[in-house]
């Protein structure tokens, strides 16, 4: 005998957004809501109530595993009866759109690897002085994608990370090699798609057939040419019914347009608007500290999010000398929860960007608490300013190979050219005799020797110190910052952390262990990211949290700078970064504390504004 299923009891505004038949509607979902619940319920209500043919359904969503999960959801609640309704992300529904017209096939999609590889050697190509070529790559990737996702005329458009001619010249050259290679990316996809439907309104009529009825998820996060295909798609009828939360758009990066959702309504003035306000996954004190905050926000939809939970215990704010002091609390908590029996996998540590975490994670080590790493954090000790301290502090032990001067040479410059490292082994008698007749350049060969044995003996920290400050690497980072645009603070930062990384090693071989060890563990959380099975701390960035949820969660790191980033300086930035904050906050369940320190690698720390406007009501421990 099959257990009956039992259906949910809807709240009044979830029944109405269930019961929803034609035209356009906006379905406004805070944190926890159950949009889910409501997208599966409406798509099954369509073809019970409704009489609408399942294959005439489309729901989109943003991510795979989105679709994949609403999918699941659908067919259970459909006792496991089979149903064609089309469950996919933008990507996928527009790529099957194009294959039926241009015969395309998975094969004509560029992978990931191909891509990159394709743009690093354009960049290599230009001969740029750029220290980190995979990351200005990165850059340019993200770049490109935004140009394409908002259809940007090239000419008119002014690159954030370079001169204009430069990404100019970077732009036509990938998109020639795609063609060459008879390749589409992602954004190519979404482009291509709107083209074949503007210009073909034979197809495009057939489309709209097959798709009667559209609903959307995570619509906050829609980009231009997503949301100009989707109108395409729901003509005349418009049956477009669109479910997310304004307060959680946080792409825009990634060229998402939370106008878009706020002007709905004036795009499709019938549209009927219901707001799911009740949060059915946070304690009473997380929901109305996260409403204080987002309600400073100014361009946004009113909302009063309540919640029929418990009022549980007050959100914690605490401020700490310093990030050891910071680190050292959370390991003293985890192991408090450890030691009640927790579960482990129950708590996240969030973070506004994949590099802050370093320090916590060698905490982590030291303790062996077992954690696991959403994202990849990248390792510090592959940093280019790193790699350079590290070939400083190999020749200053006596090491000399040509790879280790051609790194360090002329940084801060010492006028020595690659051409006389031409051996293996480079001894500095023979550069002594190379420059004979050069006085200058002998007083110069002279230092860097002195220099390298006054390091022979120090530690770790003391020799970073003494490279920065003695040597004149610091002159370095700033020539190199005025040259990439770059602000060199965000070059001092990599080099006060690595310092500050540095201080409890008294020795060099102890200190490159310590490094081996570390990229060991890095490692290891590449492969364990399959096993989502293992009980241990999440440790997530803001971005990578959306969707999630914990029992305790520890927002770290909430100072001025790095929420809201020191890059965010229009009030539109500063409102996105405020909206990341709420999405943090609203991933916590029972308790959520918020911490800041007063300084973070010699560098002295105000407190976010975003924790000034929540002093009010708040415990401040």
């Amino acid at each position: 005998m099959t257990e009956k299923r039992v259906e949910p009891k809807f709240n009044a505004a979830q029944k109405q957004a269930v019961e929803h038949n034609k035209g356009p509607m906006m379905v406004l979902a805070g944190p926890g809501a159950g949009k889910t619940l409501v997208i599966t319920y409406r798509t099954k209500t369509l073809i019970e109530k409704y009489g609408v043919e399942p294959g005439k359904i489309l729901v989109i969503t943003f991510t795979k595993a989105a679709a994949e999960e609403m999918k699941v959801r659908f067919q259970k609640i459909m006792d496991g009866k089979y149903m064609p309704v089309r469950f996919g992300t933008f990507h996928a529904v527009f790529f099957s759109i194009l294959k039926h017209a241009y015969h395309y096939t998975a094969a004509n999609i560029i992978r990931e690897s191909e891509k990159k590889r394709i743009l690093q050697e354009i960049v290599a190509n230009l001969e740029l002085e750029i220290e980190d070529i995979n990351e200005f790559a990165q850059d340019m990737e993200n770049e490109i994608s935004l140009v394409k996702g908002e259809m940007l005329s090239l000419e008119h458009y002014f690159p954030i990370n370079c001169a204009k001619d430069v990404f100019q010249k970077i732009y036509v050259g990938y998109n020639k090699e795609l063609q060459k290679r008879r390749r589409i990316d992602f954004d190519d996809m979404l482009v291509y798609c709107y083209e074949l439907l503007t210009q073909r309104p034979d197809i495009l009529k057939m489309w709209q057939r097959q798709f009667q009825y559209i609903l959307i998820d995570e619509f906050q996060d829609i980009n231009k040419v997503q949301y100009d295909i989707i109108q395409l798609l729901a003509k005349p009828e418009n049956n477009l019914f669109i479910v997310g939360d304004d307060d959680q758009s946080i792409y825009q990066f990634r060229g998402a347009k939370p106008e878009i959702m706020l002007q709905f309504e004036q795009v499709y003035p019938d549209a009927k608007r219901v707001l799911l306000d009740v949060n059915y996954r946070s304690t009473g004190c997380i929901v109305q500290t996260a409403s204080m905050v987002i309600a400073q926000n100014k361009k946004r939809f009113p909302k009063n999010i309540r919640t029929e939970n418990e009022r549980g215990r007050e959100v914690a704010i605490r401020e700490f000398e310093d990030l050891k002091q910071q680190n050292e609390k959370i390991i003293e908590k985890v192991r408090e929860y450890q030691k009640q029996g927790k579960a482990l996998s129950q708590i996240a540590v969030l973070f506004r960007t994949n590099t802050q975490p370093r320090a916590l994670i060698g905490k982590f080590m030291e303790y062996n608490i077992p954690f696991s790493v959403k994202e990849k954090i990248p390792n510090i000790y592959e940093h280019w300013i790193a790699k350079d301290m590290i070939a400083y502090i190999k020749l200053a032990q006596g090491k000399r190979e040509r790879s280790l001067f051609l790194q360090v040479a002329n940084r801060p410059k010492r006028y020595l050219s690659r051409q006389i490292f031409d051996t293996q082994e480079v001894s500095f008698d023979r550069l002594h005799t190379f420059f004979a007749d050069k006085r200058w350049m002998q007083e110069r060969l002279d230092q860097f020797e002195e220099d390298l044995f006054a390091m022979e003996r120090m530690t770790p920290y003391a020799a970073i110190n003494f490279i920065r400050k003695g040597i004149g690497y610091d002159n370095f980072l700033d020539e190199y910052a005025q040259y990439r645009h770059i602000k060199v603070e965000e070059l001092y930062e990599i080099a006060n952390e690595l310092q500050d990384l540095a201080k409890p090693f008294k020795t060099y071989v102890e200190w490159f262990a310590h490094m081996e060890q570390y990229a060991l563990e890095l490692e290891k959380q590449v492969k364990k990211k399959q096993d989502t099975q293992e009980d241990a701390v999440a440790f997530v960035t803001m971005h990578g949290s959306k969707g999630l949820e914990y029992d305790t969660v520890f927002i770290v790191d909430v100072n001025e700078g790095i929420i809201p980033h020191q890059k965010a300086v229009l009030e539109e930035d500063i409102e996105e970064e405020r909206r990341m904050f709420y999405v943090a906050m609203t991933r916590a369940k029972k308790k959520l504390y918020i911490y800041f320190a007063k300084e973070r690698f010699s560098k002295e720390l105000t407190m976010s504004r975003f924790v000034s406007e929540l002093l009010g009501d708040s415990n401040i421990e």
